[in-house]
Order: structure tokens, then C-alpha cells, then sequence
């Protein structure tokens, strides 16, 4: 089976951008003994900063004409990432509250929601070919 350049890249960035929310969240949580919600946002925004280098220059290949183009894909890329946070703390609360799932088995799962949803937001929103 042959796999898609930008999808195999996609999951490799993918997975590196969950390795850099994942450290973050268990610095923060278990180095500085912050709350998990906060420790979450905190990841989230590393998360995206790194994800949004990424998937522009590496998955996507996108090249804005101009700072119009950077500043409206940098938006809705946050945009969605904002509504994929809020799937994570759902998924975080849902699992951690509610189930007493482990909470670092949690941001696994929550991670994997995560990556299904921003793949398909970014490919049909935020870095639309047609737009580049």
C-alpha cells in the first residue's frame, strides 16, 4: 500500500508536535505541580506554535504571496486549533473526572482525537491549495 507524501508527513509531525504537547503538559504537571487544565493550555500552545512551522512549511508546503495571506492562515489555523483544544480538555475531563482514567493514558488519547481533527481542519480550511 502506497501512502501519501503529505499524510506520511503529516503523521510525522503529527507525532512530533504530540511528543512536544506531551513534554510540556508533563513538565508542567509534574515539575512545576501545576493543575492539569492549565498544564493543557499551556502544551496546547507550544503545540500549535510548533504545528503551524510545521505543517505550513513541511506537510502542507503552503507559501503566502503576501502578509495578508501569513496572517489569515496563521489565524484560522489557530482557530481551529482553538476548537481542537477544546476537544483535548473535553476528552480530559470525560476521561480523568468521570472515569478515573490515568491522566497521562488520557493525553495519549485525547492527542490521537486531536491529530484526526486538525488534519482535516488543515487540509480543507487553513491550507486549502487553491488559497496558495
Amino acid at each position: 500500500m502506497k501512502i501519501n507524501r503529505e499524510i506520511f508527513n503529516y503523521i510525522v509531525f503529527g507525532v512530533l508536535t504530540t511528543l512536544v504537547n506531551i513534554a510540556v503538559y508533563a513538565l508542567f504537571t509534574k515539575v512545576f505541580s501545576l493543575n492539569y487544565q492549565v498544564a493543557t493550555v499551556n502544551a496546547w500552545i507550544a503545540a500549535v506554535l510548533f504545528a503551524y512551522y510545521t505543517n505550513k512549511k513541511y506537510v502542507f508546503k503552503a507559501k503566502d504571496r503576501n502578509l495578508k495571506q501569513l496572517v489569515k492562515s496563521f489565524l484560522l489555523f489557530v482557530y481551529y486549533r482553538v476548537l481542537s483544544l477544546v476537544i483535548d480538555l473535553l476528552v480530559m475531563y470525560l476521561l480523568i473526572e468521570i472515569l478515573s482514567v490515568d491522566d497521562m493514558v488520557t493525553k495519549v488519547i485525547a492527542n490521537i482525537v486531536v491529530i484526526i481533527f486538525n488534519y482535516i481542519t488543515s487540509k480543507l480550511f487553513v491550507f486549502k491549495k487553491e488559497t496558495y
